[in-house]
């Protein structure tokens, strides 16, 4: 049980208590996102009390007509009825291939942009196919903090993995920490996010230059995932065609694999339809082992007709549909789809200082020697409580967030807190709350 004196908490000290335990869940700091969000559902509804919501990372904005609209005329036209094709209906490859084109910079066939049952598919689908490639290279390398699922995804698989913390491998000096990895031969991959969750770091071009170097000098395929993609309000990345553009490691390699998510920067994520977008080079590559295996050995037609087929058969015909409708918005400069999202950035400014001036500190707070951008993720930790202590008395104060030790962070005495769905007339409350809390701890 964790020590709280004062019983006399904003949530009914009792009723937090008895679902903690009823919950069966052993260390809050090492639950997953899902087994938090039961709890505080569980608790929000014997309280009747409403949390700030910080512990999933779910759109907190209507998503934009375009592609409600385009959603409904493609089922008006009886596309449910029908099978999708499993590579993708050709008016969304299309605007995939543009769209990468004209907000990164990057030319691809558009044969090789394929839907995915959101961008967890894709990863998923990745890890399988990069798993089966070479025997002697049976290890994936995340570059964390990251995203928790993801190694889930490869405990499901009975894949190997690796991690380390890149707080304090910033800049240069990346080159040697990867290297110490990589040296050995035994990965297939690294996986990484930019913007990071659930840091919100951004790889800068300098480091995205030495990870494609590395992955070229040891023959390794590259996973960006750009799941918060054009959400470095530092920067404006709106300009169709225009520079600057989303920075991305495939300026610097052909041995990548894309995901780019509409969850968070379409406000898509109830459709479950995101994007995986492979290099030329590396969809056209042979591998023996794949012929072995699959009777055929090129790269992108197994990933397609094998791994996918068998994983869903397709995304959801009109979903692909609405998608491909943003996009094409988004390609003609008529959907300014980063506007829509810079509300997140204008939340994290505001909720990270409230947290601050309550005795709080921002755990991973710069980009080399940059300060950290607001976005939809920032990290937080008090005084010397561990992030198990720290995440579970916030319960009884109605604030909800996640332990930065499931995320491969090394600052385990951290949480990560998302602002999506904290809506400004919350503020207040989160302030008083977190007032509360520093009176009740900051003596201790």
């Amino acid at each position: 049980m964790t020590l709280i004196k004062n019983k006399n908490t904003p949530i009914n000290y009792a009723i937090v208590s008895t679902k903690i335990a009823q919950s069966g869940i052993t260390n809050i700091g090492k639950a997953s996102i899902r087994e938090l969000v039961k709890l505080v559902n569980d608790i929000e509804a014997d309280t009747k009390s409403k949390f700030i919501r910080m512990e999933m990372g779910v759109p907190g904005l209507m998503p934009p007509q375009i592609g409600t609209d385009g959603e409904i005329k493609a089922l008006k036209a009886g596309v449910a009825s029908k099978y999708p094709m499993i590579d993708g209906v050709p008016s969304l490859k299309t605007e995939i291939a543009l769209f990468v084109k004209n907000f990164l910079n990057i030319t691809v066939n558009k044969n090789n942009c394929i839907p995915t049952v959101g961008s967890m598919q894709g990863g998923f689908a990745a890890f399988l196919m990069l798993g089966k490639l070479n025997p002697a290279k049976d290890t994936v390398l995340f570059i964390d903090p990251g995203f928790p699922v993801q190694k889930q995804q490869l405990d499901v698989l009975n894949q190997k993995y690796e991690t380390f913390d890149v707080y304090n491998y910033r800049g240069n000096a990346l080159r040697e920490k990867l290297e110490s990895y990589l040296s050995r031969g035994n990965f297939n991959s690294l996986i990484y996010s930019n913007p990071n969750n659930p840091s919100w770091i951004c790889f800068t071009d300098t480091e995205l230059q030495i990870i494609a170097e590395l992955a070229e000098k040891y023959d390794l395929v590259v996973i960006e995932d750009l799941a918060y993609f054009a959400m470095d309000f530092r920067k404006d990345y709106s300009k169709p065609g225009q520079a600057p553009y989303q920075p991305t490691v495939a300026n610097y390699t052909d041995n990548w694999i894309l995901l780019i998510s509409s969850s968070k920067a379409f406000s898509y994520a109830g459709q479950r339809v995101g994007m995986m977008v492979v290099s030329d080079a590396l969809f056209a590559r042979k591998y023996e082992t794949l012929n072995q295996l699959f009777e055929n050995p090129l790269f992108g037609y197994n990933l397609v007709y094998k791994v996918l087929y068998a994983l869903s058969s397709g995304v959801t015909h009109s979903a692909q549909y609405g998608l491909a409708a943003l996009l094409e918005a988004a390609n003609k400069g008529t959907f300014d789809f980063v506007s829509q999202v810079k509300i997140y950035g204008e939340r994290a400014k505001v909720m990270k200082k409230l947290f601050t001036d309550n005795g709080f500190t921002i755990v991973y707070d710069k980009d080399e020697n940059q300060p950290l951008a607001d976005g939809f993720y920032f990290t937080c930790a008090y005084k010397n409580m561990t992030g198990t202590e720290l995440l579970e008395r916030l319960l009884y104060y109605g604030i909800s967030a996640i332990g930065l030790a499931i995320t491969g962070s090394e600052h385990t005495e951290g949480i990560r807190a998302c602002v999506s769905q904290t809506q400004a007339f919350q503020y207040k409350d989160l302030d008083f709350r977190l007032h509360q809390f520093n009176e009740d701890f900051g003596q201790a």
